[in-house]
């Protein structure tokens, strides 16, 4: 998309620098003199490690960085594409797989994952890197239920629009890993849990299906989603059995907090998306920007959101004097309800429902961009919206009214170069919204 050469390249700094502030190399880094106290407080002889989900390389590249020879055997699980420049001894396996509809390499991955954890014991400390994307690249589906059960359970949520609380809830209870199970293979370990958040809030139990924390969830909670969303005649019926045995008790639930083994489990969250949005609105200031973080925990519709943001800044737009500059920031994750066919992602559509609610105003430039470089099935972070987006599209004989209605905005944005492509960033911490505003 053709901009103001200063409003593009001021948006693109600063969405730069929020990911600079969420780098997982550096995060884990930081924490090397704790884990360096627990080692030798434990007085532990060796370091197993398993590094899952979208950051996983570059968390697990700090780790054997800082600690070489102590380690003697890892795993990294990341999604394809995803391992970048990172190189790794011999000792440490490197997998990729399928995100986030999961793959027959993920159920191998996870199950090589768990063979290492049988191998520890009481003189080992146990290191979990654990990232956003994680509960799709480890898959262990609970006996019983087949991959092929847990895509279709996955993808039916997905095009529902169920939040990521909801669908991990699900997750967890047809999973022999996830809510606190893959700890309990551990359990006679001390064990350190490394996080980055990719959810509002930093739920623990959350972040990849809370593979190593307590878990808050029920059987029945699943079966509530599954109802929310009318799937009940449409899943797998394995599934459906699963989670039925397990809410009249004759599946045991997944581990509660009162289990001993957590009492051996550290859970860290090292970055988050409220680190990013500080370190937004800190390259914003520097800009020249009167900044304000307008809602750090954004979520629902992605339509309805972005409906929300053209109104505050169309209200804090009016009230610019003249030389003033103001940037809003907004961050957390929201969802897609899928009725088309098209080809995008709830940053494309969100800039796509933006740009048609500030039609023809100008003075506005708007970027939603996911943190980790890739917006739903696409090769792109997100997209950037103007004022002048649907007069551009008009010209190249594009009507976003059509592209919305088939969920097609990735095409939109592709039609008018208005994509933000930026490759794996190495990151994970949800999505982040940028408004820039001038008389």
């Amino acid at each position: 998309m053709i901009l103001p050469d200063v409003s593009l390249q001021t948006i693109k700094y600063i969405f730069e620098e929020a990911l600079r502030a969420v780098d997982p190399y550096a995060a884990v880094h930081r924490h090397r003199d704790y884990l360096c106290s627990v080692y030798e407080g434990d007085k532990s002889q060796k370091i197993f490690f398993v590094s899952f989900g979208k950051a996983a390389a570059p968390m697990a590249g700090a780790l054997a960085d800082d600690f070489g020879n102590l380690i003697a055997h890892g795993i990294v699980i990341t999604k394809y594409g995803h391992v970048g420049r990172h190189c790794f001894a011999a000792n440490i396996a490197v997998r990729e797989a399928g995100h986030p509809v999961p793959d027959e390499r993920g159920v191998q991955a996870a199950g090589e994952a768990v063979k290492l954890l049988r191998q520890s014991d009481r003189n080992t400390l146990v290191v979990f890197l654990i990232s956003g994307g994680g509960s799709a690249l480890l898959s262990c589906p609970y006996g019983g239920i087949t991959l092929a059960e847990k895509q279709t359970v996955t993808e039916l949520l997905l095009k529902a629009g169920a939040n990521i609380q909801e669908l991990n809830a699900l997750r967890k209870h047809i999973s022999a890993i996830k809510g606190g199970r893959l700890a309990q293979i551990a359990g006679h370990s001390k064990m350190i849990s490394l996080i980055l958040s990719d959810v509002i809030g930093d739920p623990l139990d959350v972040i990849a299906s809370g593979p190593t924390a307590p878990d808050t969830s029920t059987f029945a909670d699943a079966l509530e989603v599954i109802a929310k969303y009318d799937l009940a005649a449409r899943m797998p019926g394995s599934v459906m059995d699963i989670l039925t045995q397990g809410r009249q008790g004759n599946v045991p639930e997944t581990p509660k907090k009162d289990a001993l083994f957590f009492s051996r489990v550290h859970n860290r969250i090292i970055g988050s998306n409220a680190l990013a949005l500080a370190a937004a609105k800190k390259a914003a200031e520097h800009a020249g920007y009167v900044t304000t973080i307008i809602a750090a925990e954004l979520q629902g519709e992605a339509a309805k959101a972005a409906e929300y943001l053209a109104r505050e800044a169309l209200e804090q737009r009016k009230m610019l004097r003249p030389g003033e500059k103001i940037c809003l920031i907004a961050g957390g994750e929201t969802t897609v309800t899928v009725k088309g066919e098209g080809k995008g992602g709830r940053n494309t559509e969100m800039a796509l429902v933006f740009g048609m609610a500030i039609r023809d105003c100008p003075g506005i430039t708007f970027l939603s961009a996911g943190t980790d470089g890739t917006d739903g099935p696409t090769d792109a972070a997100g997209a950037v919206a103007t004022g002048q987006m649907a007069a551009k599209a008009s010209a190249r004989g594009m009507e976003p009214h059509n592209y919305l209605s088939r969920n097609d905005s990735y095409s939109f944005f592709k039609g008018i170069d208005g994509l933000v492509i930026t490759g794996p960033t190495g990151t994970n911490v949800m999505d982040i919204q940028l408004i820039l505003l001038e008389k």
